[in-house]
Parts: structure tokens; C-alpha cells; sequence
């Protein structure tokens, strides 16, 4: 059987083209290890608000007389942020995340960020999840680096998987990633009822190309997914929308011990440039969403926890003040939230710079921690991913102590 008979031969069954690559490709992976770390990366798409989410109350009338509509109050008046340490205060729509924080698994990085000045989601996008800031000849992602660096045999086809249509630039590299959109749907591709059929023809092609033994190990794999979508949904009453979703898919393939590494999800809607709701209105929705996905997750996990990791970042925050439309303009520094295993949490890290005019970057919150110093910490003291240098290439790295060394 030739490839494009192939391919005709899926697409009769239903079958979208978008599945073949990361299946076809990870055929060539041996079933590997379950019950290691796994990170799983959180990306607000748009420009997250640091400002409103991680309110700097002590700043006073820097702050407040900037933001009169889109501020956070104080801790104790009405609408009040949750006091961290007696400088920032969370939204109050993120309480579920607050009894994380005083449990010492969450974390805070603010004025944090990429050192590159652009304002494009774009650009902004492109050089964080690269790792490299205003470089645009890169060709793989941060974490596509790092899957390379710790192959060593280690190849379930689960090995990396980006929630969505399609994959996340951030796993780019030579270990191929998976999109998946849900558990069931990777299943189920086909109409109802044809998985038997493509099988038979999947299992024709690889025969004839002498790969029939690797290819059992995909079709275990395959028959293991099926298995946990007929179980039902997972546990946890995650809320609708992109990041939930996704969460909850993530959970289960953790839980289900498929050798997942790595996971990419995406928070979309943080681009509000106008009438942007933060003390109620878009953005306190958006934000008590976000929450609400991150800590069912955590709880849907149960004792898979231990082993499990989230860093969450945005391309940029917004501007110190607010615009004319009841908005704010993109900006420069923004909030990054480590969350779980070997999480030194119960902080805000970072140093910060204030916001009085000489300290802003051009009316922007400056960036004082670099991005990549953050992730460079999290893959060489949890991932053991060694040289961090190949995977943040041409950047030193200057921890801020953030991660406990990995046990073992």
C-alpha cells in the first residue's frame, strides 16, 4: 500500500489529515516509562493584565490614580484584592487560586517577561515560545529543545501533546507533538463505527513497510485512549470554555499514565482594549474562569499532583494606565504563576520596580525577570532537562530560586 493510497483510504473512513501527522511520525517511538513529571504550560493569549490580576495596591496613587476604572481595590474595602504581602493582592475572582498560595503550591513572578520591546502579539508570541526574543530564523520551540535533550529511549506517542487544532510553537522541534482536541475525538476521527476499518488499514500500510511491531505499540496505545474516553468525562466541574476544556483532557491522560511529558493549553480573551470589566464585566469573568479551570484541575489530579507542574505566561501585560475606551493598550511587563510539584510557593518573586515615571519602560510596567530565567530554573531542577543553554540558546541563566531540585 502505497502513502497516498493511504491517505485516500482514511480520508473514506472520515478521517482528518490533521491526526496523521503526529500519529504517523510518533509510530517510530517505543511504548516508554508512565509515572514521571510531567509540565504542563498555560498561555493567556492577548496580553494578560498583570496589573488587575496581581494588583500593586502599596503603590497608591501611582496605581490607582492611572487606573480609575480598570483598578484592583485595596484589600479590605469593597471589591477588595486578597492580600499576599502586603504589596500585591490577587483579583478577588481568584480565590480559588488564593488557598493554593497559602499553601505554599502557588507561586508569583510579576514584572516579568520577554527583554525584547515589541508589542505584536505576533512577535511576542513567537520569541517567547521559541525562547528566543527577537530571533525569528529559530526553527524549533523551547520545549521541542527540551524533549530532544531527554529522549534517551523515552518515547510513548503521548510524550508531548498540544490541546487544540493545532500544535503550540513552543513543541516544535524533532519530537513530533500531537494535537489533540479531546480524548475522544483522537479516537474517533472516523464516523462511528470505522475505527475497525482504519485500523485494518493502518495496520496494511505499516506490514507491508516492516514496522507492524513498533505499530503495536501505537495501537495500545490507541485502544488505551479509547478506554478512558469510554469511562466518561473526567472528575472535577471544570468551566466551559478553552482553557477547561483543555485542562480537563490533560487530567485524564495524566491519570491514565500514557507517558505524557509535556502539555500545552491556551487562555484566550485577555486582549481588552476596551470597556475591559475588571472589577465586573469581561475581564473579572475571564479572570474566575481562569481560576476556576486551574484549581479543579489541581484537585482532579489527586495524588497525581505530586508529580505534576504548571507554569502559566503571557506575551506581554498592559499599559500602567488606562485608555479612553475603559481599556488598557498593550504593555510590557506581565505576571508569570508557577503552580505544584517542586514549587517553592506562598510568593511573589522578582524584583520590583515600582511605578513612578522614571521606573516605567516607555508608560509600561518594566521587565525586571527575564522569562527564560524562570523556565531555564523549571526545566534544569524538575525536567533534568542538563544544558539549559540548548534550550534557551544564547541566554545565561540567573535563577531566582523558585524550584526545589528534583527527588532522585
Amino acid at each position: 500500500m502505497k502513502r497516498r493510497n493511504l491517505l485516500k483510504g482514511l480520508g473514506v473512513l472520515g478521517v482528518s489529515r490533521a491526526l496523521l501527522p503526529g500519529l504517523l511520525a510518533n509510530l517510530a517511538f517505543a511504548k516508554s516509562e508512565s509515572g514521571g513529571n510531567v509540565l504542563v504550560v498555560v498561555f493567556q493569549r492577548g496580553g494578560a493584565d498583570g496589573l488587575a490580576l496581581v494588583a500593586p495596591y502599596a503603590e497608591g496613587g501611582l496605581y490607582y490614580d492611572r487606573r480609575p476604572t480598570v483598578a484592583v481595590p485595596e484589600p479590605g474595602r469593597k471589591g477588595g484584592g486578597l492580600d499576599l504581602d502586603g504589596r500585591f493582592a490577587l483579583h478577588p475572582q481568584l480565590a480559588p487560586l488564593y488557598e493554593l498560595y497559602r499553601g505554599k503550591r502557588l507561586a508569583l513572578v510579576h514584572a516579568a517577561g520577554s527583554p525584547d520591546e515589541t508589542r505584536s502579539h505576533f512577535d511576542a508570541q513567537q520569541y517567547m515560545e521559541f525562547g528566543t526574543p527577537g530571533v525569528k530564523s529559530t526553527h524549533s520551540g523551547w520545549l521541542g529543545r527540551h524533549l530532544a535533550l531527554t529522549a534517551r529511549g523515552r518515547g510513548s506517542p503521548f510524550r508531548a501533546v498540544g490541546m487544540g487544532d493545532v500544535v503550540a510553537d513552543s513543541l516544535l522541534g524533532p519530537v513530533t507533538p500531537l494535537a489533540l482536541r479531546s480524548i475522544a475525538e483522537f479516537h474517533l476521527q472516523g464516523r462511528d463505527g470505522e475505527w475497525p476499518r482504519m485500523r485494518r488499514v493502518l495496520q496494511g500500510f505499516y506490514r507491508q513497510d516492516a514496522l507492524e511491531p513498533v505499530a503495536r505499540s501505537v495501537w495500545s496505545s490507541m485502544e488505551e485512549l479509547a478506554r478512558i474516553a469510554n469511562e466518561g468525562e473526567g472528575g472535577g466541574n471544570y468551566p466551559d470554555g478553552v482553557l477547561g476544556r483543555g485542562l480537563s483532557q490533560v487530567a485524564r491522560l495524566i491519570k491514565a499514565e500514557v507517558g505524557l511529558e509535556v502539555a500545552t493549553v491556551d487562555s484566550d480573551d485577555w486582549d481588552t482594549h476596551e470597556e475591559q470589566g475588571v472589577q465586573s464585566g469581561r475581564f473579572a469573568a475571564n479572570a474566575a474562569s481562569f481560576a476556576r479551570a486551574l484549581a479543579t484541575f489541581w484537585a482532579d489530579l489527586g495524588d497525581h499532583a505530586r508529580r505534576v507542574t504548571v507554569v502559566v505566561m503571557s506575551e506581554f501585560g498592559r499599559r500602567v494606565e488606562e485608555n479612553a475606551s475603559a481599556g488598557t493598550d498593550h504593555g510590557h511587563g506581565g505576571v508569570m504563576w508557577l503552580l505544584g510539584a517542586g514549587v517553592r510557593g506562598g510568593k511573589v518573586y522578582g524584583r520590583w520596580p515600582g511605578l513612578t515615571r522614571e521606573a516605567l519602560d516607555d508608560g509600561d510596567l518594566a521587565v525586571t525577570s527575564d522569562f527564560r530565567d524562570v523556565l531555564g530554573e523549571l526545566v534544569q531542577k524538575r525536567l533534568g532537562s542538563g544544558p539549559v543553554e540548548q534550550v534557551f540558546p544564547g541566554h545565561q541563566l540567573e535563577p531566582l530560586g523558585i524550584f526545589e531540585e528534583v527527588a532522585g
